[in-house]
Parts: C-alpha cells; structure tokens; sequence
C-alpha cells in the first residue's frame, strides 16, 4: 500500500498547527494504528488519548477529515488512496494538547441528573416489568460516552456559551433512559426544560449520524422528551391544573 499522507494537529490551547506525516501502512490498519506509527517513529511526543481499541471505551474521538469519528473505528481504505488525511482534536471541547481534548465538563453535567427513583416493589417484594417497557430503553444504554454527538451539535459546537445552559445529545440518552424506565417514578420535565435546555435543540439529527452505536438520539430519546415537556408545561388543561394547584 502507498504511504498514508497525514496531516496532524500539534499544539495545545495557545495555538498550533498541522503538522504533515508521510507513513508506511498496511492492509486493514485504521486511523489510530497510524497515529501509533507516527508517535513510535516520528513523533514521541505526540499526545492522543485511547484505550480498548475495540470502539467500546469511547477514548479516541477526533476529527477525521472534518467528521467526528472513532479513530480505532476508521478504517485507512475509507479514504482516496494519495490523498491528504487531516486528523484533529474535537472542536467542542477545550483543548489540552495536540488530540486530547478536556471533556471534564460533561461529567459536570452528568451529576446534576436527577438520580433513578423506583416505586415501592409488590407485595411479594419483586418488581415486574414488560418486556416491551424494558425493551424501549435497551438502546439507550450502549452509549459508550465518545462524546462524538456532544461535539457535532451546533448548540454548543457554535456556541459555546450556551455550554452551561445546554445538556446536549448524549445526556438526553441517558435522561430518555431514566424518563422510560417502568420503575423510575421521578419526573424530570423541569429539568429538561429550565436546566437541560431541551429548547435549544431544532432537531437536525448531526448527533444521531455520527453516533458509532447507532442510537437513534434524535428520533427515540429527543423527541419523545420534547413530547413528554411539551405534555407536561404545555397542555392547556395541565396548565390550568398546575395554576390551580399553585405549581409553576
């Protein structure tokens, strides 16, 4: 195979630039094998940050080409052979050196979720569910955390002052995936809406086609949190019923 040619960002939050790379590679290799090779043989320094290189860990997320991906995901034939390669750090996210990006905020956000809270268990002391009700939320839980949707979204991508305002794609998973468990007895619609920022999303679904779990965030987790908001603040009739009872 004819050597890759790659353009790597280097540098840190000051400033940088790409730097060009020209490496050797092989049959079946992806983008972060190659990232590897420059780092052994042409670049010690080089930072990346990675783990299970089985696209579960979610570690490796970059920008490759200009499109949010996994490099240990990105296979090297995906791209026109002789042709320049770019890979640089997630836009979103404060950068801290070269492809590692601060993404201490989402953890941030994720402790101010309210927590699960079940109902009382039967008389027997179990909790039943249906299947169908246990099924809807599976999808929800094979989000590995890449953070690739919360780097896509324009709300935060191009607007990082709404960063504290706005919860993003993958938080909305993880909230659908509390919203629709059968057990969970909590209502979060006033979260969604005062602090989540559920608003600000005008439902392009940029999040849902780089998601490399195929979750389908917008179509089964946004939508149906916006529907339950909308239900819930909305409605004329519930409205009326909060006024009465004095709720905001």
């Amino acid at each position: 195979m004819p050597d890759a040619i790659m353009r790597v960002w280097r540098g840190d939050a000051t400033g940088g630039a790409f730097r060009e790379y020209r490496v050797p590679t092989d049959e079946g290799m992806v983008v972060l094998d190659v990232i590897h090779k420059i780092q052994a043989t042409q670049a010690n320094d080089l930072a990346v940050r990675w783990n299970c290189k089985a696209g579960k860990c979610g570690s490796c997320s970059a920008e490759v080409n200009g499109r949010p991906r996994l490099m240990c995901m990105t296979r090297m034939n995906l791209f026109p052979a002789g042709e320049p390669i770019t890979v640089a750090p997630m836009k979103t996210f404060p950068l801290i050196r070269d492809l590692v990006t601060d993404v201490s905020s989402n953890f941030s956000v994720a402790k101010t979720i309210p927590a699960f809270k079940p109902g009382r268990a039967e008389a027997d002391g179990a909790f039943r569910m249906m299947q169908e009700d246990i099924d809807r939320g599976q999808e929800f839980h094979k989000c590995i955390e890449c953070f690739l949707c919360q780097n896509v979204c324009h709300v935060i991508r191009d607007h990082p002052e709404n960063m504290s305002m706005f919860a993003g794609p993958r938080f909305f998973v993880r909230l659908a995936a509390l919203e629709m468990h059968p057990m969970d007895t909590d209502s979060r619609a006033e979260y969604l809406r005062l602090k989540a920022g559920l608003g600000f999303c005008n439902i392009t679904k940029c999040c849902t086609e780089v998601c490399p779990e195929h979750i389908k965030i917008t179509d089964n987790a946004i939508i149906p949190l916006k529907e339950r908001v909308v239900s819930e603040y909305y409605d004329p009739v519930v409205w009326l019923v909060r006024k009465l009872a004095g709720r905001k």
